[in-house]
Formats: structure tokens, C-alpha cells, sequence
């Protein structure tokens, strides 16, 4: 099966090299923001939203992109300078989405970030015939492992005559001193209640 994984971001984290210095030391100390945007896919959303954050002096430390069924979306988690205009930028955010045509964009404060995120361990794979629920079956079962997903895709896959195959990929971690073959015990049921395959793989390092 095609890898289902994101494409890497366009956004790479660093300081502009056009903001002060002085605005963005002490970056784990400042103020963080979440900002989510999704739209009709067209060239120049991203150039467009970091435009706006630039001139804010903000710093993108973390981003994820894709294209989900024609939509571009983005979520950016930003440092903040002190003293930062939260109703000029969500402003200027408003105007720029309305010029490249997006369909919401979403601004808000982030609580303490923690850095120390789970490694994921193991791949699991599930692959069958498109119906609700298979997504919500199997994260319950991971939730009731106490399970985390570090990543999750998703991908609908439609042939002509065909009936529409659902499949979905994560990388999960397990927590300490669970066992594998106890969790794939219990994806069997998942299997076999929603009708699909199936698979949890150790993750494969380097």
C-alpha cells in the first residue's frame, strides 16, 4: 500500500532573518500561538499567511501542512514577542485569507507547551472497504490502551465501479510495559467488528 504519511511542511522553523533580534530572545519564555487556516488549494496561501506573521516578528517553530481533498490546511504553532497586537494581526490574517480565497483561519493562545513528545513505536495500518466508524472504532481501542498517536493519516481512495477503500495509517506509542501482542489481540476485534485489515508494525528506526 502507498505510504499515507504527510508531506514534509513548507515551513521550516528559525528566526526571520529580517526580525529583531532583541523581539524573539528568550523564545521558550514568550507568549505561544496556534494558528489554523484551510482554503481551496491554490499557490501563495503559505506565502501569504507568513507574510502577515513576519511583519508581527512571530517565530513558527512547529508546522504541519497537506491537501485533504482538494483543501490545503495548515496549522503553525508561533512564539510571540511581547506586547504583540492580537486584534491588528487576527486582522491582518482576516484580510489576507479574504484575498487568497480561505475558508478559516483560526487564532488562539496556547496554554505551557511541553517539548518532551511521545516517540512513536509501532505503525498501524488499517485498510477496507469506506464506511463510518472506522476511524472512531480504532482510536477507541488505542484510548483504551492508553495508546498515544503521534501521527495520523487518512486517505480515501476512489476507482470507477469500484466501491470507495478507506485507509488509514498512525504512528502510535505504547506506554510503558504494554505489550504489542495484547494491543494487536485487541485491533483484531476492530478487524473483525468493521470488516478491514488490520496491521501494527514496530516502526522502523533511522
Amino acid at each position: 500500500m502507498t505510504s499515507l504519511r504527510l508531506p514534509s511542511p513548507a515551513i521550516q522553523p528559525g528566526i526571520p532573518e529580517t526580525s529583531p533580534a532583541s523581539s524573539l530572545r528568550n523564545l521558550g519564555h514568550l507568549p505561544h500561538l496556534a494558528l489554523t487556516a484551510i482554503g481551496q488549494d491554490r499557490p501563495g496561501i503559505v506565502a501569504a499567511l507568513t507574510g502577515v506573521l513576519l511583519e508581527h516578528d512571530l517565530n513558527i517553530e512547529d508546522s504541519q501542512a497537506t491537501i485533504l481533498r482538494g483543501h490545503f490546511s495548515i496549522v503553525l504553532i508561533v512564539a510571540a514577542p511581547e506586547g504583540l497586537d492580537r486584534g491588528r494581526l487576527r486582522d491582518e490574517l482576516a484580510r489576507a485569507g479574504d484575498e487568497i480565497g480561505l475558508e478559516a483561519i483560526i487564532l488562539q493562545d496556547l496554554g505551557e507547551l511541553d517539548p518532551r513528545a511521545p516517540e512513536p513505536s509501532h505503525v498501524l495500518t488499517v485498510y477496507g472497504v469506506d464506511h463510518p466508524g472506522i476511524v472512531h472504532t480504532t482510536t477507541r481501542t488505542l484510548a483504551a490502551a492508553r495508546v498515544d498517536i503521534t501521527d495520523l493519516n487518512t486517505r480515501l481512495v476512489e476507482d470507477d465501479g469500484e466501491e470507495p477503500l478507506y485507509a488509514l495509517m498512525m504512528e502510535v506509542s505504547l506506554p510503558d510495559g504494554a505489550s504489542a501482542e495484547s494491543l494487536e489481540e485487541a485491533l483484531r476485534a476492530v478487524g473483525q467488528s468493521e470488516g478491514v485489515e488490520v496491521t501494527l508494525q514496530p516502526l522502523e528506526e533511522g
